[in-house]
């Protein structure tokens, strides 16, 4: 199929109107990494999502769904068939009784921005999230965590899509919410928006100095002065990944334009001029230092897309 006819069916048919044909992936992920897609579209409407999921499976086109592009590594060939990016962002928050709230976050709204939101009305238990880079589908789907907390503890149901466009809600225990890891890595379910159990606070000077902390030592800690995808590497059940690399001498060293950071040796960051190709040659380089010093297989924690 050309794609000048998926592109006019889907502007003629499902009314789309933010789509790109052989958009550079390197705009639309943290690393700043990453080859074409043959098709962008941003979709803000569920009836739009399902259109393009059904025209999509009846002609045989991969779907690659995104959030903000903060934990992947797109291939430097770039990625077949359709990239989505879910564009609902709505926050909503419902007092249950005088100590907790119900939060309903659609998929694409950005963990800073609901930290915001409930910094502003006094709601805690969001706090361990509020400078991880990513959107709440993005969050659910790897049961992202940080400081000792996890979504799996917060998250009461989602609302999700599969691949025949039938809508199905998960209880918290349906999700099989592990370390990084959930239902939705395993199988086709596109996440539209979760359910939050948090709590009201007296008032949000303690809400903001925990974020504060937190932002402070993830700037202390962190290279976020070069692009990255976060944290490259999962830690270990009886290790911490970051620190057996750092003992393996690599903290600096670089195939290419990617290098170890020096700042966290958990990071791979783009110095400049990064491929895909130079992160996963150091992917593979660090894996085998690491194997051969401790005889510890580490993994990774960001997904690679696309060839």
């Amino acid at each position: 199929m050309q794609k000048d006819e998926i592109y006019n069916y889907f502007t003629d048919q499902l009314n789309i109107r933010n789509i790109k044909v052989d958009e550079p992936m390197n705009k639309h992920t943290s690393f700043k990494i990453g080859g074409n897609a043959d098709f962008f579209i941003r979709i803000s409407d569920v009836e739009q999502l399902k259109g393009v999921l059904n025209y999509s499976k009846l002609n045989n086109i991969d779907v690659t769904i995104i959030g903000n592009g903060s934990n992947i590594l797109v291939k430097d060939n770039g990625i077949r068939g359709i990239v989505i990016k879910l564009d609902f962002n709505k926050v909503k928050i419902d007092k249950i009784d005088n100590k907790h709230v119900k939060v309903t976050a659609e998929a694409g709204a950005t963990l800073g921005l609901i930290a915001q939101k409930l910094l502003k009305e006094n709601i805690s238990g969001f706090e361990f999230a509020s400078g991880i880079p990513g959107t709440i589908g993005g969050a659910i789907r790897m049961n992202a965590g940080a400081y000792g907390e996890e979504f799996k503890n917060i998250v009461t149901k989602t609302k999700c899509l599969d691949e025949y466009g039938n809508i199905h809600i998960l209880k918290n225990e349906e999700q099989r919410f592990s370390y990084r890891h959930s239902i939705f890595v395993e199988e086709k379910l596109i996440i539209l928006e979760t359910e939050l159990l948090l709590n009201l606070h007296d008032g949000p000077e303690e809400i903001n100095k925990k974020m504060t902390e937190y932002f402070q030592s993830r700037k202390a800690k962190q290279p976020l002065n070069y692009p990255s995808a976060g944290s490259t590497f999962k830690r270990g059940d009886d290790f911490i990944t970051a620190k057996l690399i750092d003992e393996c001498g690599l903290k600096g060293f670089s195939i290419g334009g990617a290098q170890i950071s020096e700042v966290h040796a958990g990071f791979i960051i783009n110095k400049g001029g990064a491929t895909a190709k130079d992160v996963l040659k150091l992917v593979e380089y660090v894996k085998s230092k690491v194997y051969d010093k401790f005889g510890k297989k580490i993994e990774l924690e960001i997904e690679v897309l696309g060839e």
